[in-house]
């Protein structure tokens, strides 16, 4: 999915429907039944790695910490996760080739950011600009996802330039009625233009870099942490903060007993058409339409999902097929025999394919331990948007002030040579809560309550959540989409859901309140002063 640092697929914490109503029908799980469905682009490559794979399936596992961490990393769908990781980006510059080689060996680092995408560049560059010594660790990869933003949001960080395209307003089509405009400006941003900034910022402040991959974090007697990499690399720190993704878990320790974590899968093509439909001026925030002529009962159907489109002209189109959420991940290959059945029944005819995107966004799940030493950023620190799947604008916008703690309480926690096991837990607990505070901790347990009701929907559900949630007061459903919601706005958001909504919908919500786990947790987190 092309990843929207603004809030992107927001429906995911919706206070709506559920099975009662809106029975998501059993998915069929049988992994012979699905093969017949795999997508043969890639089809050689799939078949050397599923030899491989099919004679140590145990090893690829033993890779993560556990079964969620690898489902993090892409679980089933790993294969593909890789490809769009491995995408070769001739424009972006090699951190390597600009950034100072880490002397190994040498001094004593005041931080170690480990991971070197949009969370761990912009957290290394603040945090080197506020006069900390700071080393950045991870493979020299480019980024290969593509971006959508809230154009004002992008804007306010400064980042107006990395911005390529943008829309005058976006819209929203549920069903074959009037559709609905959002009333904001959308961007499409340039990897290799957000890519080369984050770099630029990098190099001026003052970050070294290594290319490898981290093994572990261990502690020394002293209170250092040490950063084991490849070949036997230690480098020592006096504070590691992992920004690695949201499989993390081999470096990180998480909260026992959370919420499972879930996955929202897409498929996108920037394609060259003939007969689009959509007007070039607008961004297709999202299409539940009923694209089909008949109904046809088939294994797709066990995965509602959307069509994002970005037309950059006429002719010239990112489609996206989209799964918002689902316990287990939809599957690349439906998503893509979906979208190409989307557009074929809607008459739009393929010229020439420019590129292939394989999106995977883990919703959910626990948040990091904060009583452990190492500290967490980006999706490893649960940032990820359990109501939209979207992290980087946020991760963006609280570098600088999550830098700022982090220098604060090293300059006061303990010297640059010592500091005993005690002021460093101390230290690291500190920011911990600046990262989490409680307000965050009540939205947060709120956006999984709703995420827990979205993994009931069908289609049929989802849309009439939107016909009620659109029925909102502008200020709430802009706030909700514009991420400025409080945690006591959107107690009122709940409630005047369940006023204007449909009597089943809540005798749902009243149920999924009362049996659902996640209800309690938003009761207790919020009574939590």
């Amino acid at each position: 999915m092309m990843e929207c640092m603004g809030v992107r697929n927001f429906a995911t914490m919706a206070v709506s429907s559920c099975s009662t109503w809106s029975s998501r029908k059993r998915r069929m799980r049988d992994d012979r039944h699905r093969s017949n469905f795999r997508s043969t682009t890639y089809l050689p490559y799939l078949q050397v790695k599923a030899s491989s794979a099919k004679k140590n399936c145990v090893t690829v596992k033993q890779d993560f910490a556990d079964e969620e961490d690898y489902i993090k990393a892409g679980g089933s769908e790993l294969l593909f996760v890789q490809m769009q990781q491995n995408k070769y980006m001739d424009k972006q510059s090699k951190l390597a080739d600009k950034l100072p080689e880490i002397d190994v060996g040498g001094t004593i680092f005041d931080l170690v950011v480990i991971g070197c995408g949009p969370a761990g560049l912009a957290l290394a560059a603040e945090s080197a600009k506020l006069g900390l010594t700071v080393g950045l660790v991870g493979p020299d990869l480019p980024f290969t996802n593509n971006y959508g933003v809230w154009e004002d949001e992008f804007r306010d960080l400064g980042l107006e330039r990395c911005i390529e395209h943008v829309w005058r307003d976006t819209i929203v089509y549920l069903d074959n009625d009037d559709p609905v405009m959002i009333g904001r400006a959308y961007g499409r941003v340039s990897r290799h233009r957000l890519h080369e900034e984050l770099l630029k910022r990098c190099v001026e402040s003052g970050v070294s870099y290594l290319s490898s991959k981290v093994e572990r974090i261990s502690e020394a007697a002293d209170g250092h942490s040490l950063v084991a990499c490849e070949h036997d690399v230690v480098i020592p720190c006096r504070l590691a903060t992992v920004a690695s993704g949201a499989a993390s878990g081999k470096l990180l320790q998480y909260e026992v007993g959370g919420p499972r974590v879930s996955v929202q899968t897409a498929y996108g093509v920037e394609v060259e058409v003939e007969n689009n439909p959509y007007d070039p001026s607008l961004m297709v925030f999202m299409d539940y339409r009923d694209y089909r002529k008949q109904r046809v009962q088939c294994l797709e159907d066990q995965y509602p999902t959307f069509l994002y489109a970005m037309p950059m002209s006429s002719t010239r189109v990112f489609f996206e097929e989209t799964c918002l959420a689902s316990k287990d991940a939809m599957p690349f290959d439906l998503l893509k025999r979906k979208l190409m059945s989307r557009l074929d029944t809607m008459g739009i005819r393929v010229i020439k394919t420019y590129e292939e995107e394989w999106s995977y966004i883990p919703v959910g799940g626990s948040l990091p331990n904060s009583e452990q030493k190492n500290l967490a950023f980006g999706a490893a620190a649960s940032m990820v948007h359990p109501a939209t799947g979207y992290s980087v604008v946020r991760s963006l916008s609280e570098a600088p002030k999550y830098a700022s703690v982090i220098a604060n309480i090293l300059n006061k926690g303990f010297s640059k040579n010592t500091g005993s096991h005690q002021s460093v837990r101390n230290i690291s607990m500190q920011a911990w809560n600046a990262l989490w505070p409680q307000e965050r901790r009540r939205q947060r347990a709120f956006f999984l309550f709703g995420l827990a009701l979205i993994l009931q929907f069908d289609i049929d559900g989802i849309r009439t959540f939107f016909r009620t949630f659109f029925r909102l007061p502008n200020w709430m459903w802009q706030g909700f989409l514009g991420s400025t919601l409080s945690s006591a706005d959107l107690l009122v958001f709940a409630f005047y859901m369940f006023i204007i909504a449909p009597n089943n919908m809540r005798m749902c919500l009243l149920r999924h309140l009362r049996c659902d786990p996640t209800g309690a947790t938003m009761i207790r987190t919020y009574l939590t002063v």
